[in-house]
């Protein structure tokens, strides 16, 4: 079976694909101003990239640029990340820090999506699943792999124990060192995302992995990272040329 998951008016259906763009801003003023620019090029999802954020810690502040950004993005999915600086992030948090932001996002129903990291232990991310869901807040189950692409096997099972997990979407990204390992991340979600009963976000990272991004419906992938401004990750396009190429591959 291929996986469905409706998030407020969007839908992410294996065989379409949706664009997300990041926002990186340090301070209130350059999330609300990044957010503005990203949403007139009209994504699917804004990703608001929390490990940018100098005051992230604050509540106050952090409460104050919530409710300054949820206007802006109007009916737009916002996709709430803290990416840890090993899986490509700009900072670090202890654990029992990150579970404790997370839990606080969660309670005070500050986003849509979560991006939780699969490295964490599988008691915290079945807690934050398990709330995430008390408050109808969808999760991505993320594993990001910079020294390079694993074999097609264990990709699979990757997103297999992602699935098992109970989260909602199974992201992972890779970095090839050959074009070969490219076509493996293609050839393995797509055989995965005919199984799974969640939809399968993955990315071949760099500028070697630029067409994964491109032909992400061929191969299951629901959405695709683009940039409006700064990019978050190794090999983001910029959205309007992302959103020609990759209309040539949409098999919807």
């Amino acid at each position: 079976m291929s996986g469905m998951l409706t998030v407020g008016q969007t839908s992410f259906v294996t065989g379409t694909t949706k664009i997300a763009v990041p926002i990186t801003g340090k301070t209130m003023d350059a999330i609300t101003t990044q957010a503005q620019k990203a949403i007139v090029a009209q994504p699917d999802v804004v990703e608001w990239r929390i490990d940018y954020d100098q005051d992230l810690l604050d509540r106050d502040i952090y409460q104050a640029t919530y409710t300054k950004l949820r206007p802006i993005l109007g009916d737009t999915v916002l996709l709430t990340t803290f990416r840890t600086a090993s899986e490509g992030g700009e900072a670090d948090l202890e654990e029992t820090t990150y579970v404790a932001l997370y839990k606080w996002l969660i309670d005070h129903q500050l986003t849509d999506m979560l991006d939780i990291e699969l490295h964490f232990s599988e008691a915290v991310i079945s807690d934050l699943i398990y709330l995430a869901h008390q408050h109808n807040i969808k999760v991505i189950l993320s594993a990001h792999e910079f020294q390079g692409t694993p074999p097609e096997l264990e990709i699979i099972s990757l997103l297999e124990q992602i699935q098992n997990q109970n989260a909602d979407i199974a992201k992972i990204a890779a970095m090839p060192r050959k074009f070969k390992d490219v076509l493996t991340m293609m050839r393995a979600t797509a055989t995965e995302s005919e199984k799974l009963d969640i939809p399968i976000i993955a990315i071949s990272m760099g500028n070697l992995g630029r067409i994964s991004r491109i032909t992400a419906p061929l191969f299951g992938s629901v959405l695709s990272f683009a940039t409006v401004g700064d990019a978050s990750a190794p090999g983001q396009i910029a959205i309007d040329d992302l959103r020609k190429e990759m209309a040539q591959f949409d098999i919807e």
